[in-house]
Order: C-alpha cells, then structure tokens, then sequence
C-alpha cells in the first residue's frame, strides 16, 4: 500500500500541535526552580524586579 496524503485538516493539526509542545518546552524555563536559572540582566527578571518594587511601595 502506498502512502496517503493527509487531507488538509489533518496536516493543519499536525502542525499546529507540534508548535504547542514547542512552545510549552520553551515555558517550562521560565518557571520558578527550573534547573535553568534564569539571568539577572534578563529583562523577566528586571521586570520581576519593579513589580516587587511597585508592590512593597502600596
């Protein structure tokens, strides 16, 4: 049997789907207690860094 062509709904799927799991492996860097650390010049932590800064001035 030769190999079939998937219909244009199911090649839509197959991409969108490898994109997400692409996406959530990058995220899971960003959580708290990764292995990764994060760097402190990076611009999540200087923002981590205000937020801290605006919430302790209320």
């Amino acid at each position: 049997m030769g190999v079939t062509r998937l219909k244009r709904k199911d090649r839509k799927n197959k991409t969108t789907s490898r994109l997400e799991v692409q996406f959530l492996k990058l995220a899971t860097n960003l959580e708290a207690g990764s292995r990764s650390a994060e760097k402190k010049n990076s611009q999540i932590a200087i923002n981590n860094a205000v937020l801290a800064k605006a919430a302790a001035a209320k």
